[in-house]
């Protein structure tokens, strides 16, 4: 059993907060009575901890939802120079223990895709792997999608992350007609070698907590969340 689930993607923008956040939607419907953990481990500008805290009332302070914060809109390593700082993993490192010590289920959202650089040493495959975080690759509905993710899985692979599977994320209202068209679920599991765990529909309004949790129970959450819940 895992009680931690960290969600990166193929890059920016692939969907990391929507499923994220949707999965948070559907805890605290249908788990209330269980103690939740929401981490961005580290942010560059104005972000997904600010949305966290809009959308969800959560349990936890700024510091705890993303203990390693830079003004810059950059790659934290860029970020944290122009402000004359370091990004200090030890820190993220033991904010993510305490807050599993604490939690039922903790959620870990990563930033950029897998390949993206958190110091001038580490890229987010290389924390995911080393400290062995249950993973899932978000993957966006568009075309050139299944060459990003080949090239994500490689270098999950090659870290040795425990990749669980792969989720979908319509970023354009074309529905079905998407999928077949830029990610056909058979094609991506075929170069992949990867399960494809569920789809996110393109959502007009991604305040609307109630639709948040309807996408996600449409996820194989067999996979997603621990299998005592």
């Amino acid at each position: 059993m895992f009680n931690t689930l960290f969600i990166t993607g193929t890059d920016t923008g692939a969907g990391k907060t929507i499923v994220t956040s949707s999965l948070v939607a559907y805890w605290q419907k249908y788990h209330s009575n269980r103690t939740l953990g929401l981490m961005k481990p580290i942010q560059s500008g104005v972000g997904d901890c600010e949305w966290y805290q809009k959308l969800f009332n959560l349990q936890q302070t700024v510091e705890e939802t993303t203990p390693q914060y830079f003004q810059a809109p950059l790659a934290p390593p860029i970020a944290a120079a122009r402000e004359n700082r370091e990004v200090d993993l030890g820190v993220v490192w033991q904010s993510l223990n305490r807050m599993r010590s604490h939690s039922d289920f903790t959620l870990v959202e990563a930033l950029g895709g897998l390949g993206s650089p958190i110091t001038n040493e580490f890229t987010v495959a290389d924390i995911a792997g080393e400290w062995k975080l249950p993973t899932v690759l978000v993957v966006p509905v568009k075309l050139g999608s299944i060459s990003h993710a080949v090239a994500n899985v490689a270098l999950a692979k090659q870290t040795k992350i425990n990749l669980l599977g792969i989720i979908l994320n319509s970023i354009q209202p074309d529905g079905e007609s998407g999928i077949a068209d830029f990610t056909p679920i058979e094609l991506v599991q075929k170069f992949t070698n990867v399960p494809v765990l569920g789809h996110i529909p393109y959502l007009e309004n991604l305040e609307d907590v109630e639709k948040l949790a309807q996408v996600a129970s449409n996820l194989d959450l067999e996979v997603l969340l621990p299998k005592n819940f």
